[in-house]
């Protein structure tokens, strides 16, 4: 397998990595929390997925509600009584250092996560918290736990979401049942990957928890094996793209396959609503595959559905002797904004 920047082995880290941000972000000085009246995830990518799955998890238990953000604007209801969290690995994410910008400049109480870049300096030039993230993570989507972990902890430091920590415990102790599984029988991730095989596959969660993590697969399926892909959720889905499964099953049984991500914490509607969703597409998609969480509470869960994924992703990069880590376009799009920029 090419694998230039160990991006396997990054994978197989997760559980460790999960912790050891938990450990790091413990302690640390943080703003005040009277009066916090939203919390506002800033991020893109790899680190924005961190935010999704934050509110799928927080915002059941949250007090406040928790807003995710991946634009280069600041929302407006944005002040002194906003706790906002931005997130940028390298630490010189545009959009989202314009986005923290702004935020500052509405006086709200910024917390800072990245592994350093203008971010971090940034942050200690606004007397903002800095929380720092491990640099030798090969790629920001590798350090999904990292960036997870460590606003949850601040949330629970907060007091804005009780029993963080023992969730973060609790997925990474499935992530570690997982990888000793997979390293008996990988058949689970082969099966999947040989199934999706060269079409195209279209990834459907169930709910905010599902939803997060479906698109985490389909950005694992852009940048790994670096293919296109899509992701939607149920119920939304159900609404209106069902419709378009009416047309051209000729065509769409050659080229799309459906991954359905299940998990226990669905609403009862939702699991009848992806049987419906599998009858409906069985005859216009070349396969429906189902890949179902374990783990014990919404975040494990959440945890061995993206372990899984980026697995199967990276194994699909390996049949097609694609290097995961090197993301070459995306380098291309920095250079010519830069360019442009100056």
């Amino acid at each position: 397998m090419i694998d230039s920047l160990g991006m396997v082995a990054a994978a197989r880290a997760l559980p460790e990595q999960l912790l050891a941000a938990a450990d790091a972000a413990s302690g640390a000085a943080l703003p005040s929390a009277d009066g916090i009246s939203s919390v506002v995830f800033m991020g893109m990518g790899g680190s924005g997925i961190a935010g999704d799955v934050v509110a799928a998890v927080a915002s059941p238990a949250c007090p406040v509600p928790i807003v995710v953000n991946k634009h280069y604007e600041c929302p407006a209801f944005v002040g002194p009584d906003t706790l906002v969290i931005a997130i940028s690995f390298s630490g010189n994410t545009e959009e989202t250092l314009a986005a923290a910008r702004h935020a500052v400049g509405a006086g709200a109480r910024l917390v800072a996560i990245s592994a350093g870049g203008h971010l971090e300096r940034l942050a200690h030039e606004w007397g903002a918290t800095a929380l720092g993230l491990d640099s030798s993570i090969p790629m920001p989507r590798a350090g999904i736990g990292a960036v997870t972990a460590t606003p949850l902890v601040v949330l629970e430091q907060l007091g804005l979401f009780d029993g963080a920590r023992a969730q973060v415990e609790s997925a990474a102790a499935q992530l570690r049942r997982r990888r000793s599984e997979l390293d008996s029988d990988l058949t689970p991730v082969t099966s999947v990957a040989r199934r999706i095989g060269r079409t195209l596959p279209i990834i459907y969660g169930g709910g905010a928890l599902g939803e997060a993590v479906a698109w985490r697969w389909k950005g694992q399926f852009n940048e790994n094996p670096k293919v296109a892909a899509f992701a939607n959720r149920i119920p939304e889905l159900t609404h209106n793209e069902v419709c378009g499964w009416a047309q051209h099953g000729d065509v769409t049984r050659q080229v799309f396959t459906l991954v359905k991500l299940r998990h226990d914490y669905e609403h009862p509607q939702v699991a009848r609503r992806f049987e419906l969703v599998a009858e409906l597409c069985d005859e216009v998609v070349g396969d429906v595959v189902e890949v179902r969480a374990k783990g014990d509470g919404p975040l494990a869960q959440i945890f061995d559905l993206i372990h899984v994924g980026d697995l199967v992703t990276l194994q699909m990069a390996s049949n097609e002797s694609v290097d995961p880590g090197p993301v070459p376009v995306l380098d291309e799009i920095k250079l010519r904004l830069a360019s442009t920029d100056s």
